[in-house]
């Protein structure tokens, strides 16, 4: 028997089944990422080769129709993505952003892949430090909660 999932518990198991996409693949994937623009990126992956993949979490019709911030988000990944469930209507989605199905923890399937638009040196690097910084903030703040909070707040990562 199925349980009827409100939209917020959807939206953490889309994102938790993105992001065992990521690790599966290798990528290493950072949830709630601040950009330099003020947006907020749901996961921006970082790939072996040093691409990043930004992938925009998409819980049902309302949720993609109400929100166009996602296209803000090109300009700080190689690679734009969106992750919905199986019961997402996939034909709102337009063709030059890729498709993870994230139909369970244990089943998601990378439909389309994403077209690739490489950063740009200096913007890559800014990136690169940018998620370094909040990986090891985070890192921090598991073992330091205190700790983790005076570092956001003098480094205005989150």
């Amino acid at each position: 028997m199925d349980l009827v999932l409100d939209a917020p518990e959807r939206t953490r198991r889309i994102h938790r089944a993105a992001a065992r996409f990521c690790a599966a693949n290798g990528w290493a994937p950072l949830s709630e990422v601040p950009l330099p623009n003020g947006r907020r990126a749901d996961i921006l992956a970082l790939l072996p080769d040093g691409s990043f993949r930004i992938i925009e979490v998409k819980s049902c019709a309302r949720d993609f129709l109400t929100d166009r911030k996602w296209t803000e988000y090109r300009d700080f990944c190689d690679a734009l993505l969106f992750a919905v469930d199986a019961d997402f209507p996939q034909a709102l989605l337009p063709e030059d952003v890729g498709l993870i199905c994230a139909a369970s923890m244990e089943d998601w399937a990378l439909l389309r892949p994403p077209p690739a638009h490489p950063l740009a040196p200096a913007r890559r690097r800014s990136m690169l430090l940018r998620y370094a910084m909040l990986a090891g903030l985070r890192a921090s703040a598991a073992a330091d909660p205190e700790a983790g909070l005076l570092a956001r707040m003098a480094l205005r990562l989150e």
